[in-house]
């Protein structure tokens, strides 16, 4: 009997068997677990599918892994859809994978919440590595497709803000390549010098419009959200609609529900800053007519509480005239007694002495005599003149000697006295203070004129 069964050479039955399979399994989809994911430098992927009882070998060649929406990684349950071939060298038969994706929603969710326990674990996501964000920055850096609505939508809206310079880093934002591209964007921002021939940023958007959780799978990766935690620029996350959420999320600095939201987060409204800007400046200007109406009201208090020149030199005068007429009536009294005493020395002298020594006493009342008058005399030229030159000294600092002078007061359309230039005001009314009157003149562009006529006043040229 067996000499009637067909003889095969190991190649022979190898290859029997290839085309066995692959015309009994044309194209199947297989779900499994990977195990032993592996990128060659070839850019082939080599992994294995398992479940619970079998595993079964799989490669993926080089174009087809470059079309996947996520990153595949070990432990991971996904459908791949391909061929059954064998591999007559070792034996051995496997999948030839055409196309991969996710088991699920739930598989990557479970996956998605097992790498943010992992980062958060590592303190990637700490509120206190969060930065305030830059209230109105020179230049921002955008991570995002060149082609995409997105920057266009994030350039219109910071035009009708704040027009800024941006900078656009352009980068995939779905497939194999994207999550490397946007981290060595955010690190290649990081690295420019501030001063250099490239701008550095000030702030950085990380921005990509809505989709499926595989289509924003790049922005989950730890190559990103590492890259956006290790950011020196303040960062705003951007990515999907309001409802995604991505890992990038948790490690940037703020997160904004759309693309749009960024650029108004990014910069003010430059009318709002301009209309608080007027407005402040139009509260100083009334605080400083304020105080300085404060200030003029309190000088003329105080102005009307000083005493008049006159009343100054009064009491003076009076304590002088006092003086002058006590001393008059010392000498007197003084001369008086001395008469007294030569009186009476005089009834006790013989007559021949007496005869003598009244013509002593008389020559020498008349020295004391002569001395008086001329002390008299002294003192009271003294204090004249002292006298003089307090009320030449009150006379040289007083206005009214500078208006003899040819200086004028000038007093502003309120009544307070300018002392700068820069006090008045084009076509404001001022009055001007001469020795002999007032007058009025106008301000106009730094030249004073008086009434209708450019400058000139009744009293001749003013200036």
């Amino acid at each position: 009997m067996s000499d009637n069964l067909q003889e095969y050479s190991v190649s022979g039955l190898s290859f029997a068997l290839k085309r066995t399979l692959e015309d009994a399994y044309g194209l199947v989809r297989v779900r499994g677990e990977i195990s032993g994911f592996k990128r060659a430098a070839s850019g082939h992927v080599y992994l294995a599918l398992k479940d619970a009882d079998a595993a079964l070998d799989g490669v993926m060649w080089r174009g087809g892994a470059a079309k996947l929406r996520f990153q595949p990684e070990d432990g991971l349950e996904v459908v791949c859809t391909g061929k059954i071939t064998t591999f007559p060298g070792r034996s051995k038969y496997q999948l030839v994978i055409e196309s991969m994706e996710p088991a699920g929603a739930g598989a990557l969710m479970a996956l998605l919440e097992e790498r943010r326990k992992k980062l958060a674990a590592e303190g990637l996501f700490e509120a206190t590595r969060k930065r305030a964000l830059p209230y109105l920055p020179e230049v921002i850096g955008v991570v995002t497709s060149p082609t995409g609505a997105v920057i266009r939508d994030i350039l219109h809206r910071l035009a009708d803000r704040f027009p800024r310079t941006v900078l656009v880093w352009p980068v995939l934002v779905q497939g194999e390549r994207a999550a490397s591209e946007i981290a060595a964007a955010i690190n290649g921002f990081n690295a420019l010098e501030p001063g250099g021939a490239v701008p550095r940023p000030e702030l950085l958007i990380v921005a990509r419009g809505g989709g499926s959780i595989e289509d924003l799978w790049a922005f989950n990766e730890e190559v990103v959200v590492r890259a956006a935690a290790g950011s020196e620029i303040p960062l705003i996350s951007a990515v999907g609609h309001e409802t995604d959420t991505t890992l990038i999320d948790f490690a940037s600095d703020r997160r904004a529900p759309t693309p749009t939201a960024a650029a108004e987060m990014a910069v003010p409204v430059r009318a709002e800053i301009l209309a608080q800007v007027l407005d402040k400046g139009a509260r100083l200007e009334r605080a400083q007519v304020r105080r300085l109406s404060e200030f003029a009201t309190h000088l003329s208090g105080l102005g009307r509480a000083l005493p008049r020149p006159h009343e100054l030199l009064a009491l003076a005068r009076q304590r002088f005239d006092g003086a002058a007429e006590r001393h008059a009536q010392a000498l007197r009294s003084h001369v008086r007694v001395l008469e007294g005493r030569l009186k009476s020395a005089e009834a006790r002298l013989r007559p021949q002495t007496l005869k003598l020594d009244v013509t002593r006493q008389v020559a020498r009342l008349d020295e004391l005599d002569r001395r008086r008058a001329a002390t008299g005399v002294r003192r009271l030229d003294a204090s004249r003149l002292a006298l003089s030159s307090l009320a030449k000294l009150l006379q040289s600092v007083s206005h009214e000697s500078a208006l003899e002078r040819g200086f004028v007061l000038v007093h502003g359309a309120d009544g307070r006295l300018v002392r700068r230039r820069e006090a008045l005001k084009s076509d404001e009314t001022v009055r001007l203070t001469f020795r002999d009157g007032d007058a009025h003149a106008t301000i106009e562009g730094g030249t004073p004129k008086a009434g209708r006529r450019r400058a000139k006043a009744s009293q001749g040229e003013l200036f």
